[in-house]
């Protein structure tokens, strides 16, 4: 944050990204990272923040091991966003889809390092590679009613995180930390009862579970008429239960005051800090962009979710609509929902079993958007059976090759000619006896072994339905 150490969260080996600054060295000075103050205001436009266009670093003052300098700079009086909101889904009981989640403040400061303890508990030390590293901090209102609620609004604030491309958000890596304050009170209260902080919640899923156990453990407590006590609790994953930390009696004094070595940062033209093209560059957030496709696309939400949670994949998806479309009018196809719908089908179900099952990124997919639109419109013309399109892709994902050429390659073209398909069609039935007396004798599953014997016989290419049609024909 203050200095040009590299922000690595992949770096394995300790105290590597380390400089006389950020270790707090006697006579060194920090200096702000520019680009981490602009991701700081895109954040705080797409929050729907106030952004103080005057602002300040301060000292927080207390000593713990992994704090080098015996302080940390942060922001306490006038953070760069102040308040703000986001949206969740979230059913009210008057027919609203929605719950707005007020937020509080959001400020930037520089992280710690991390203590790493003996599995005897005896010794500890200390990696500094994570220490100085740009650190945003966001601070909700108490407006949070269940563990679902957590778990929907940090899922949604990562969502905004990684498309505004200010943070890979990764909750493994340490790249996004959550801590949930829990204060229980009698339904109908002013007043919320006494505060459990827990912290270092690196999954949506332990969010949830640790919020919903510490809501319960709370309740119990009050139940049989006992006090919560103020203190910091941890999750056990193996147990699956908070577990405390330490105690606290009282808030802690950290003697703040303005740091004096970094002036305060003006946000205006003349400082080169531009709030209009700032708030311009903005891309379109999950929010919107979800909306958006379930109107466009007429998608359910649960669908729509597939893609805002891959950006990329969204993208692709809609290069591939497009391109089917374009591939479609070639083909004088004129069913623009068809093409739509195949495309949805055939990204969820057929292209993402092949990037899980080969755990390829989609950065590094060799088939292209207008390839993929290409096969898209093949399927929608008759052109390939089921099967032998699921061949086909397969093979675009092994080596990026155009469908149109594979088809041609591999003789995949569906035939759809009713003399070619009377011709498998007699040869089935000739081979076929068993299944052609079953199929006589009222069963009618012994129908779809028949056309799946067309199938086998041309390699996938008969048109199924034409097989289909023949065979009962022919088998009256």
């Amino acid at each position: 944050m203050f200095c040009d150490d590299l922000n690595d969260p992949n770096e394995e080996h300790p105290n590597i990204n380390i400089c006389p600054v950020c270790m707090g060295h006697p006579g060194t000075l920090p200096v702000p990272n520019r680009q981490a103050i602009e991701h700081m205001v895109r954040v705080g436009f797409a929050l729907n923040s106030d952004i103080n266009k005057r602002s300040k670093f301060d000292r927080k003052n207390y000593f713990y091991p992994d704090l080098p300098k015996g302080y940390q700079i942060s922001q306490y009086d006038i953070p760069f966003c102040k308040g703000g909101y986001i949206d969740i889904e979230h059913p009210g009981e008057h027919g609203e889809e929605f719950k707005r989640i007020d937020i509080e403040r959001v400020h930037l400061e520089e992280d710690t390092g991390r203590l790493v303890h003996s599995e005897d508990g005896k010794n500890s030390l200390v990696d500094f590679n994570r220490a100085g590293l740009p650190l945003m901090e966001l601070v909700t209102k108490p407006v949070l009613n269940s563990a679902e609620e957590a778990r929907k609004f940090a899922r949604e604030l990562r969502l905004i995180l990684r498309y505004l491309g200010a943070s890979d958000a990764d909750m493994e890596k340490g790249q996004m930390r959550v801590e949930v304050n829990i204060s229980l009170a009698p339904e109908g209260a002013d007043e919320l009862g006494t505060k459990v902080e827990l912290k270092n919640l690196n999954s949506l899923r332990v969010v949830e579970d640790a919020t919903a156990y510490e809501i319960k453990r709370q309740s119990e407590l009050l139940d049989e008429g006992k006090k919560v006590k103020q203190q910091t609790r941890g999750w056990d994953e193996a147990k699956q239960k908070t577990f405390a930390q330490r105690s606290k009696e009282e808030a802690h004094d950290y003697r703040y005051f303005p740091e004096p070595d970094i002036p305060p940062v003006i946000l205006s033209k003349e400082y080169g800090f531009d709030l209009d093209t700032i708030k311009a560059s903005l891309p379109e957030l999950p929010q919107a962009k979800r909306n958006r496709f379930m109107e466009q696309y007429e998608m359910d939400r649960k669908t729509a979710d597939i893609f805002i949670d891959e950006h990329e994949l969204a993208d692709f998806y809609e290069g591939a609509v497009s391109e089917a479309k374009r591939w479609g009018k070639d083909k004088n196809l004129k069913d623009e929902d068809k093409l739509v719908q195949l495309t949805t089908n055939y990204i969820i179900k057929n292209l993402r079993t092949l990037l899980s099952e080969s755990e390829l990124p989609l950065s590094k997919l060799k088939l292209t958007a207008e390839n993929f639109g290409e096969l898209i419109s093949m399927i929608a013309a008759d052109e390939l059976s089921s099967s032998a399109a699921r061949e086909v892709l397969e093979e675009m994902f092994e080596t990026g090759k155009d469908p149109s050429q594979i088809v041609e390659d591999k003789g995949l073209k569906q035939v759809s000619d009713e003399g070619a398909v009377e011709k498998i069609v007699d040869e089935v039935i000739a081979e076929q006896e068993k299944a052609v007396n079953d199929y006589r004798g009222g069963e009618e599953s012994a129908l779809k072994f028949l056309v799946g014997q067309v199938m086998a016989k041309s390699r996938g290419s008969a048109n199924p339905q034409v097989a289909t049609e023949l065979l009962k024909e022919k088998l009256k």
